[in-house]
């Protein structure tokens, strides 16, 4: 489906416009208490449904069910790789000032990483049709790791971006305010706050390996990709602050996110020979999640119940 060139740069318009908002209210004030979190989380989730309903009026019920769909997996994937991001502050010890503007900086590269990865991932499926089925490979060999471990194995110290970048650029070893760069006799010096965007940076990368394949496994239009992607990121840092003191109440999350992944994979590798409805695939992710957040909730990690 093509989309107006109008609605591409309205909608980005719209990015930066609340990009810069929520920048200026960091300003005033650096850490996001927890009613403040769960206030901006409910606003992007009526921005989306309000998006959805544009979709739904400008392009007709099967975009908009997409957009959907898209973004509750990839609202989903977020979660997750939330608790990656928590560890990687408490490796770090970032201040809880400097948490948000490291998130923020990490959505603006994670928005430009993901569109280049939609627009090559859309481009590819069109001219090399075979794709599909090494893209659904993808999902349930991650779908497969993920019911093997609950939670992801994170050491900094073997991200090889990370090491590449303390050989060539001088590190001072303490924050430095919300600086990600100073100066020491006339050599520009990175600071901890730095490396710990780096990090982030690279670990986002390596998540859009799973999540730019699982939403093409539910439509190739790269502008419902592009949005419901958009959507679930911009959403990130106050999901985060909402949800920093309670990952552990989510502790079957990733056996769902396991089933869902290998679900989308199923349906790409099946694509040519069976397409169930929109419908039926929402029906299901949303079914699947429900079931394993309500089965965390029924049966809390004992130290977390104790707690």
């Amino acid at each position: 489906m093509t989309h107006s060139l109008a609605f591409w740069i309205g909608f980005n318009l719209f990015v930066l416009a609340m990009l810069a908002l929520d920048l200026g209210l960091r300003r005033r004030s650096p850490i996001m208490s927890f009613k403040q979190a769960i206030a901006w989380t409910g606003f992007w989730i009526v921005l989306a449904a309000a998006f959805a309903g544009l979709v739904f009026f400008q392009y007709g019920r099967a975009s908009a069910l997409q957009f959907i769909t898209g973004y509750v997996v990839e609202e989903s994937l977020s979660v997750d790789n939330l608790f990656v991001f928590l560890v990687l502050f408490r490796y770090f010890r970032v201040p809880g000032e400097y948490q948000h503007k490291v998130l923020l900086w990490g959505v603006l590269g994670a928005l430009v990483m993901r569109l280049l990865f939609i627009l090559l991932g859309v481009s590819l499926l069109q001219r090399f049709e075979f794709l599909i089925y090494v893209f659904g490979a993808i999902l349930i060999y991650s779908g497969i790791g993920l019911l093997r471990g609950s939670e992801p194995d994170v050491d900094p110290e073997k991200n090889l971006v990370l090491r590449i970048f303390r050989k060539f650029f001088p590190i001072v070893p303490n924050f430095e305010g919300g600086d990600f760069f100073v100066r020491r006799e006339g050599r520009l010096t990175a600071t901890p706050l730095f490396l710990t965007l780096l990090v982030v940076e690279t670990t986002d990368l390596i998540f859009a390996v799973d999540s730019i394949p699982a939403i093409l496994a539910i439509t190739r239009d790269a502008f419902i990709v592009y949005t419901s992607n958009v959507f679930a990121i911009l959403g990130l840092r106050s999901l985060y602050f909402a949800l920093e003191h309670f990952f552990s109440l989510f502790r079957f999350l990733h056996y769902g996110l396991a089933v869902v992944l290998m679900l989308v994979g199923l349906k790409m590798l099946t694509s040519h020979f069976y397409e169930p409805s929109l419908g039926i695939t929402l029906g299901a992710v949303v079914l699947i999640l429900g079931a394993s957040v309500a089965a965390s909730l029924i049966w809390p990690d004992k130290q977390t119940a104790d707690g």
